[in-house]
């Protein structure tokens, strides 16, 4: 159900709402379970507890980030961004073969913000994208060395476009 092609948690967050750009996009974060689910399988741990006021929180994270992203951000957003980040994050737990994050749900949203404060105020902030097939909105970096990627995902997305842009060729369209 959910996908992690943004590079970065952070960015994966902002997919949770995919075809932005259409009159009706997708919502993926319909339940406060949705949260849970995503977070287990963003790798933040399993069975955090989220109630509806942790459901609006994290959508409220989300819409921040994703403006601050695409810098159509409101004055405020900084300021929310770095409210979230001020609780304590999660705490990585070593178990020899893995990490396991624990926490509660401030502690993963504030992780989630550090992460995105990181990543906008870093020198990566110039590499976030978003996906060029006009079906998609997600965010990503760019990691390519020529920093010039143009698809969250070349297998999905890159693999659509370029069939479309084929065909096209192909009938004689322009």
């Amino acid at each position: 159900m959910f996908s992690f092609l943004g590079g970065r948690p952070c960015l994966d967050l902002t997919t949770t709402l995919q075809v932005r750009h259409r009159e009706h996009p997708r919502e993926l974060l319909k339940t406060p379970a949705d949260v849970t689910r995503w977070l287990a399988e963003a790798g933040f741990g399993p069975g955090i507890a989220v109630d509806e006021d942790g459901l609006r929180r994290t959508v409220t994270l989300r819409e921040t980030v994703d403006r601050l992203c695409r810098k159509t951000g409101r004055d405020t957003d900084r300021a929310e961004l770095n409210a979230f980040a001020a609780r304590p994050p999660l705490v990585p737990h070593w178990t020899g073969a893995t990490v396991e994050y624990r926490g509660d749900l401030g502690q993963a949203l504030a992780t989630l913000a550090r992460d995105a404060i990181d990543l906008l105020a870093g020198p990566h902030a110039a590499r976030i994208r978003e996906c060029a097939h006009p079906d998609c909105s997600r965010l990503f970096l760019d990691a390519s060395h020529a920093g010039r990627r143009r698809w969250c995902d070349m297998t999905a997305c890159g693999t659509k476009a370029k069939s479309a842009d084929y065909r096209r060729r192909r009938s004689g369209g322009s």
